[in-house]
């Protein structure tokens, strides 16, 4: 009996050195990220919290009636559509000017190249602080007066580089030839690059701009700086602190989340939709017999 338990330990498994390491790395992220979605969670459970004070920071009860009367805050909607139309006319123009910046830089060689991706980069590094002062410096020496246009200029501006690196390192990635063949079978510039050249770059474009939007509709810092009487969603929040923030901050807040979540998804599946369809593509035949792969 003895020699039977014996060998049967023998054939038991041993226990991997690094299953016990994995297993608090485990735990580590989880509470990691527990952490990071607390702050969402509790902005989203007390958009339905029924308080009758000023401030919201002590659950009072459940109601849904917060969702209807969004808009009563006259000051708090315009707010948010000086936030939402700001972060919109940024992301369209800084998309643009950032995707020829990050094209020319990472398919061409020229004259200051590395001093332009320098700059970029220490746009992106540049403390926010320093940024709205100098912004603010500017315009106060050029008799810009602060309002609405000098918060878009500020967007748009530090906007740029993150669009330009993005579309830059997905651009450096190419192969010349694709474009090459198209300009051999007759395409001109512009029909290169609308077919052949934006349709490969634009998962970089589409992740720029999405980053462009967010950076902008949060921004507070370079925002108080160039601001002057136009007052954004973070800044009417951050005003809000002193006299008690109403539950349709939250709420806004909320939405503003699951908009940002859902374009997401969407864009990801997107992406992954069009590659598992393009790793499927059937080949075709060329007349000479020999299999071809379809152009993306």
């Amino acid at each position: 009996m003895t020699s039977f338990r014996r060998a049967r330990r023998a054939r038991r498994p041993a226990r991997h050195p690094d299953r016990g390491r994995g297993r608090g790395l485990r735990i580590y992220t989880h509470l990691l990220i527990a952490w990071l979605v607390l702050p969402v969670a509790v902005m989203i459970a007390f958009g339905f919290n029924d308080t009758a004070g000023k401030q919201n920071f002590r659950w009072e009860g459940f109601t849904l009636h917060w969702y209807a009367d969004l808009f009563d805050r006259p000051d708090l909607t315009t707010a948010l559509v000086n936030s939402l139309t700001i972060a919109l006319l940024s992301t369209l123009i800084s998309t643009v000017l950032g995707t020829l910046a990050g094209l020319a830089l990472g398919r061409f060689r020229f004259r200051g190249r590395g001093a332009a991706t320098l700059v970029l980069f220490l746009a992106i590094s540049c403390p926010e602080l320093v940024m709205g002062a100098s912004l603010l410096s500017m315009f106060v020496t050029f008799g810009l007066p602060r309002g609405y246009g000098t918060i878009l200029a500020a967007h748009v501006m530090f906007s740029i580089a993150f669009v330009a690196i993005t579309v830059r390192a997905r651009a450096s990635t190419l192969d010349p030839a694709v474009e090459e063949a198209a300009r051999d079978l007759g395409a001109g510039p512009w029909t290169r690059f609308r077919l052949v050249t934006l349709p490969m770059i634009r998962p970089g474009v589409v992740a720029g701009a999405l980053l462009a939007f967010v950076l902008s509709i949060d921004d507070f810092v370079i925002t108080g700086f160039t601001s002057g009487a136009t007052v954004t969603f973070p800044l009417w929040v951050y005003g809000s602190t002193r006299t008690g923030t109403p539950p349709q901050v939250n709420v806004m807040g909320t939405l503003i989340f699951a908009a940002g979540v859902l374009i997401a998804v969407l864009s990801v599946r997107r992406e992954r939709r069009e590659r598992v369809g393009h790793e499927d593509r059937p080949d075709r035949r060329d007349r000479t017999g020999h299999a071809t792969r379809t152009a993306p």
